[in-house]
């Protein structure tokens, strides 16, 4: 396959593990990236402050959960001790009142992480439990790729947390941090989606709720250094590079340019973030009938916001890193840069203050940036009183709109790695896999797929896969379960 070029539209984390699989086993890769930066929606570029100082901006904090094995191996590829990574012990979950939930030290496995989170929750107790809806509840632990969203995935996430029953501040603390976690509102997510992640997440991931940060931002110590490995195996970057349509024949993909120029390679990956890839697909000739259709369903999902505050102190010492939040407004975390990265940490050291970020996801359309900032802060204040009284010296307020939805009855039509085209494959956090996987893991494993099937047109060996844990929930095999609540 060497004699092979392989254009890749995309530079996020899909298209780069694409790239990885396929730069290793002497193809030619060209990337064609539209930022100047690599990494997509975890990636980071340069900013400055008024004062002059440099530092990485980033769409949001990612964290690097354990069972991310096959993101990890990515990493590895240019930190093969995974040194960057630093382990939290926990991250809370806060609620108004001071409620708040503990993920720490909770056993590694079902149903015993569950008997422990139910039995030190103040959330809930022996009454409460005895009134839970034990049908839809137990569909938590019986998973199976195909019954579960045969099952469920019309079914919006709102209508299956409302059938458990449990008690609203119970439902607050234990379900609505998890659901808002994956973009979605509660009303258009699938309870398919939601299940999966489940347990992906919890119900059958050994490797624990807790997980991992980088030391450094995402750029420097990861994107950045891939890019160089890449290059290092004949790879090339181009930057600046907006992907605007493409002309398939039989072995043969040409790619156009925003400036007119024109790209020819033996095989397409399409690694674009949903917006971009409908746009591409739609002025495109030659795409299979069967992926056009496919690719028309695909929507984004409501706007996220990210809110960076470098303010002139620090909250509480006993402030953790990373917290979840729920019932403060429409604020989902707040991160404590300068305990995660030493970017920051330099110039909280340096300044006496601190870099807060503050999240909201699936922010209503509607909403306008003034509105979703004071809100932002509303929920902060409420969450760390103590940082009322900081000055804020400068901020930085994203809003973006480019995160898959799941909305419910969607996963029929929701496109697989391999298409109908053996020039063209898919990669992106929002395609089909044959078993449950999210965000950052999803992206990585649709981009090793999307490259393994054009390995297998050459009789090339694939690169292995890991999953993490089961496939399947402990109760899968028990049919009425999938039966209950119709």
């Amino acid at each position: 396959m060497s004699e092979r070029r392989v254009i890749i539209a995309g530079g996020g984390i899909a298209g780069l593990s694409a790239a990885t699989v396929l730069a290793e086993r002497g193809v030619e890769v060209m990337i064609l990236e539209r930022e100047s930066f690599l990494g997509g929606r975890a990636g980071s570029w340069e900013d400055r402050l008024a004062d002059g100082t440099s530092f990485q901006m980033e769409r949001g904090f990612h964290a690097f959960f354990r069972q991310y094995h096959n993101l990890r191996a990515l990493l590895g590829r240019v930190d093969p001790t995974l040194s960057s990574l630093r382990p939290l012990r926990d991250y809370p979950l806060l609620g108004p009142g001071g409620a708040m939930e503990s993920f720490a030290d909770l056993p590694k496995r079902t149903p015993l992480n569950v008997m422990e989170l139910v039995r030190r929750t103040p959330t809930i107790g022996l009454r409460e439990l005895l009134g839970v809806n034990l049908g839809p509840t137990s569909a938590m632990l019986a998973f199976d790729p195909r019954k579960t969203y045969a099952r469920w995935d019309d079914v919006t996430a709102r209508a299956y947390l409302d059938s458990l029953g449990f008690p609203d501040d119970a439902r607050h603390m234990l379900f609505d941090v998890f659901a808002h976690s994956f973009f979605n509102p509660e009303e258009h997510y699938s309870a398919g989606e939601l299940l999966a992640m489940f347990h992906f997440y919890f119900l059958g991931n050994p490797e624990g709720l807790v997980f991992d940060v980088m030391r450094e931002p995402f750029g420097k110590a990861f994107f950045d250094p891939l890019g160089e490995y890449l290059r290092a195996r004949g790879a090339k970057i181009r930057h600046g590079a907006s992907v605007v349509r493409f002309e398939r024949a039989t072995r043969k993909v040409t790619v156009e340019l925003a400036e007119g120029e024109r790209v020819e390679g033996d095989a397409l990956v399409l690694a674009l973030a949903v917006p971009a890839l409908k746009e591409v697909v739609a002025r495109s000739s030659g795409v299979p009938g069967r992926l056009s259709r496919q690719v028309a369903t695909l929507e984004t999902t409501w706007p996220f916001a990210v809110l960076r505050l470098f303010l002139d102190r620090a909250p509480r010492e006993d402030r953790a890193p990373f917290a979840g939040t729920t019932g403060l407004g429409i604020i989902d975390n707040i991160s404590i840069y300068e305990k995660l990265e030493t970017e920051s940490r330099a110039w909280a050291d340096r300044t006496g203050g601190s870099v807060v970020e503050l999240h909201a996801y699936a922010v209503d359309p509607s909403r306008m940036e003034a509105s979703v900032r004071e809100e932002l802060l509303e929920g902060m204040w409420r969450a760390y009183p103590e940082t009322r009284e900081a000055k804020i010296i400068e901020e930085r307020l994203l809003l973006r709109r480019d995160c898959p939805a799941f909305e419910p009855g969607s996963h029929a039509m929701r496109p697989r790695p391999r298409t109908d085209a053996a020039e063209l494959v898919l990669a992106g956090d929002f395609v089909k896999l044959p078993f449950a996987s999210a965000l950052m893991e999803r992206a990585t494993v649709s981009g090793i797929m999307a490259a393994n099937a054009l390995l297998e047109e050459r009789g090339l060996a694939p690169e292995p896969i890991r999953r993490s844990g089961p496939s399947r929930g402990m109760f899968a095999s028990v049919p009425r379960i999938h039966a209950v609540s119709r």
